[in-house]
Order: C-alpha cells, then sequence, then structure tokens
C-alpha cells in the first residue's frame, strides 16, 4: 500500500476536526447527563451510558488498526467516522436510557477508529521530522476540548433540547466526511488476504469480559450495581477474560495475518513504549477524576464552577504539548519522555501531600507541574511507535499504543476507586483518603518513568529504519 500526494493541508484539517468530535463528545455528554438521566429516568444506570462507549472503543481499537493495513486507512476511518454519526443521531432521539445506552455503545464501536487511524494517517502523509509537530497540535486539540466540552455541554442543555449535544456532530462530521472522500487517496496493492476472525472474535469477548468486571468493581458509580475484588461475579469475569486473553495471544501466534502480530512487541520501544502509556495513562486519569472531589469536598469549592477546576490542568497541557512537537524533530525521543514524566511524577507527589490546609494557590501550582508533565508524552509515545515499524504494519503499532494507553486509564480509575472506596470504609477522613490515591497514582507514573526509561534511542533506530 502507498499513498499518492495528497491536499495535505485539507486533509490535517478533516482530522483535526474529526479529533474534535471524538475527543469532545464525552466532555458534552458528561455535562448534560444529569438532565438526560432526569428525563429519561434512568438515573440507577447513569455511568453506563459513559461505560458502554468506553468499553466499545477501546475493545475495537487494535482491530481497526489491523484493518487499516489491510483494506486502507481511508475506507477503515470513513465506516468508523459513518457509525459515529449514524449513532449521534440514535442517541439525540432515544427515547429510554436503555436506548441511549445501545446507541452509545455503537457509538463507541466508530468512536475506536477515530483516533488511532487519524495518527496513523498521520504518519504516512508526514515524514518524521515534520510528524511530532502535528501530533502535539492532535494533543492539543484534547486539552482544548477537555475546557470547552463542559461549557457547550451546559449551554446547550440550558437553552435547547438535550438531543444537541449528539446532533452538533452531524455538521462537522458530514464535512469531515466529504474532505477526507475527496482528498485522500491511496494506492492499494492486490495480494490476498487472510483476516484473523477467530482471534477479533476472541480477543474483543475477553477485554469486554476484564473491563466490564473493572467497571462493576468498586464503588457504586451510579450504575446500582456493584460487586468487591473478592466477589464471585469480579472473580468469575476475571477469570473468564484471563483465560480467553490466553487463548487469543495462542490464536495469534498461530495465525497467518494476526489481528495484533505478537511481533512487535519485540521492539524495544513498542514494547516499553506500551508499559510506559499504560501506566502514565493510569495515572493521569486518576488526577482528572479526582482532583475535582478534592476541590470540592475538601477545600470547599462551589460546585457551580467544578467543571473548570481543571483548566489549570489542561491549559498547562497544551503548552507543554506544543513545546514537546517541535522538540521531536530535534531530540530523542526518551529525551522528551524522561523529564516529562520525572515532572509528572512531582506532581503527583504534590498532590499526594495536599491536606484541608492546602490552599488553593497552592492547587494550582501542583496542577500546572503535572499538567506541564502530562502534555508532551502522548503525542511522543504515539510517534515513537510508528517510528519503529515499517509502513504495512503502522496501522497495528499505531492502535496498539492507543489501546494500551486507553485501558491504563480505565483501569487506573477503578483501582483508585476501589482503593478510595476502601480507606473511606476504614473510617479514612476524604482528604486523608484521597493523598492515598495520589500517592498510588505517583507509583503508576514512576513505573511509567521506568518504562521511558527502557526504550532506549529510539530517535537512532528511526534514522537506521528510513535509510534502509
Amino acid at each position: 500500500m502507498s499513498m499518492t500526494k495528497p491536499n495535505i493541508g485539507l486533509i490535517s484539517t478533516g482530522l483535526l476536526m474529526g479529533l474534535i468530535l471524538s475527543s469532545i463528545d464525552q466532555t458534552i455528554v458528561s455535562t448534560a447527563m444529569p438532565t438526560i438521566t432526569k428525563q429519561l429516568q434512568g438515573m440507577s444506570l447513569y455511568s453506563w451510558v459513559f461505560s458502554i462507549y468506553m468499553l466499545t472503543s477501546t475493545v475495537t481499537m487494535p482491530i481497526y488498526g489491523k484493518l487499516a493495513d489491510i483494506f486502507g486507512r481511508r475506507k477503515m476511518y470513513l465506516i468508523g467516522l459513518f457509525l459515529f454519526l449514524a449513532a449521534s443521531v440514535l442517541c439525540g432521539n432515544a427515547g429510554s436510557i436503555n436506548e441511549l445506552i445501545l446507541y452509545r455503545g455503537i457509538q463507541g464501536l466508530g468512536a475506536g477508529a477515530l483516533m488511532p487511524i487519524t495518527f496513523t494517517i498521520v504518519g504516512d502523509i508526514y515524514p518524521p521530522e515534520i510528524r511530532g509537530k502535528f501530533m502535539g497540535l492532535f494533543g492539543t486539540v484534547f486539552a482544548i476540548s477537555s475546557i470547552v466540552g463542559p461549557a457547550l455541554g451546559g449551554f446547550i442543555v440550558g437553552n435547547m433540547e438535550w438531543g444537541w449535544i449528539f446532533f452538533i456532530n452531524l455538521p462537522i462530521g458530514a464535512l469531515v466526511f466529504f474532505i477526507i472522500v475527496t482528498t485522500l487517496k491511496e494506492n492499494l496493492g492486490h495480494e490476498k488476504h487472510s483476516i484473523d476472525w477467530l482471534g477479533a472474535v476472541t480477543f474483543i469477548v475477553a477485554i469486554v469480559t476484564i473491563l466490564l468486571a473493572l467497571v462493576l468493581v468498586g464503588n457504586d458509580q451510579g450504575t446500582g450495581i456493584h460487586y468487591s475484588w473478592d466477589s464471585p461475579q469480579i472473580i468469575g469475569l476475571s477469570s473468564i477474560g484471563s483465560v480467553l486473553l490466553a487463548l487469543f495471544l495462542w490464536i495469534e501466534m498461530k495465525a497467518k495475518e494476526p489481528i495484533i502480530p505478537l511481533s512487535i512487541f519485540k521492539i524495544r520501544i513498542i514494547a516499553f513504549g506500551n508499559l510506559a502509556g499504560f501506566f502514565m495513562s493510569a495515572g493521569m486519569f486518576g488526577a482528572i477524576v479526582y482532583i475535582p472531589l478534592f476541590v470540592q469536598d475538601v477545600i470547599g469549592v462551589n460546585p457551580s464552577v467544578t467543571g473548570y477546576i481543571l483548566t489549570p490542568l489542561m491549559l498547562s497541557v497544551v503548552v507543554s504539548t506544543t513545546i514537546g512537537g517541535r522538540l521531536m524533530s530535534k531530540v530523542s525521543y526518551r529525551m522528551i519522555l524522561v523529564p516529562s514524566m520525572t515532572l509528572m511524577a512531582v506532581g503527583f507527589f504534590l498532590l499526594s501531600q495536599m491536606s484541608a490546609d492546602t490552599t488553593k494557590f497552592q492547587i494550582i501550582l501542583y496542577m500546572i507541574i503535572t499538567g506541564l508533565g502530562m502534555g508532551a508524552v502522548y503525542p511522543t509515545l504515539g510517534t515513537a511507535a510508528q517510528s519503529a515499524v515499517d509502513l504495512k504494519t503502522r496501522g497495528v503499532a499505531t492502535s496498539t499504543s492507543q489501546f494500551f494507553r486507553s485501558i491504563g486509564g480505565t483501569i487506573g480509575v477503578s483501582v483508585l476507586g476501589s482503593l478510595l472506596t476502601q480507606r473511606m470504609a476504614s473510617g479514612n477522613e476524604l482528604s486523608y483518603s484521597l493523598d492515598s490515591v495520589f500517592f498510588v497514582g505517583f507509583i503508576f507514573v514512576c513505573i511509567g518513568l521506568i518504562g521511558c526509561v527502557c526504550m532506549g534511542n529510539a530517535r537512532l533506530v528511526a534514522k537506521k529504519r528510513n535509510s534502509s
């Protein structure tokens, strides 16, 4: 497969708009959900609107990556975008909470294609020395979406029917669809491929089972259903998922064209980069989820401004993302990742020292330090993964990197949430319980830092590959 000379400016614009859709969707929905669940009388299933989206989008990422390597980036991107937009229409017209959950699952199936294939296309159309700048730009989109999303969701719910939080996707998505159809061209080879359907199905069931266990464990977050770690339900789901995951690995070793070629994990950059991304996400989402809880319930900030509490964190992410993107063409990936993860670890350690006496200025400072560490990590890890493989496996490498980060965040939130519940049940005050949560997040980030150190000189590997 090879790419024709594209209109790079238009393609980049279309891809950025597509990322805005997928990244801003969750933050808009989170703001509107109290109103939606009240009208649909579905408070007991509140968090499933988010959980099902996370389940379906996460599990399909590696599969979309492999299919993009076989059938082309353009075709698989458009399929994912169509599913996302069609489900947006269904979500906006949902008449019950059960319908909304079902349609959000379909929407997640589409969203699973948008991010990994977007980054794969960037790797195809840009040379390595320019790729980092655009990866940084995409990282900035995510951070800005986290700030704009809650405000936009609140405006829509306050002034329009709640269905418009989904309908707003349609004009933007239609324009993205048109841009990609008309500007992105590929020359696909004519070789025959065998699709590893058995591996794909086994992988989906294994990961969904494991993620379902993580969603159901720990504290009740509005689902009406929750279990302890040692309950028969969680043990059963985890055991089934683990057995199926082992079966999937065996299938992949035998498959002619595996969904996830295990050989890519022999590449040091990818193996340790995925480890770093997993634990960095586990820590990062701990900060995003629990800083607002600390600021509101311990410090006493007015709940009406809770949606804007993370603004200092996200603005500092924008700054470091931009700087990291520019540095990628000048220094090794490890030279960016190690200082970034170190700064993030420092930020988490400071967060773990907070108490009821911590001032608002201190919290803002801690968030800025943490955000400056976060910003450059994601785009650098993605670019490093792409640099380690050739064009034929770039989709798999990119989507697998995204997958490990996504599932890392899911597991991190579940583990930290369970820790918080246990600490609270033991009679600890919320401030002391959250200190433990942030300290475990600090440990997660430190493990990610070790992964970054072990990646080796990824820049040197990329140069050797490009010259060969």
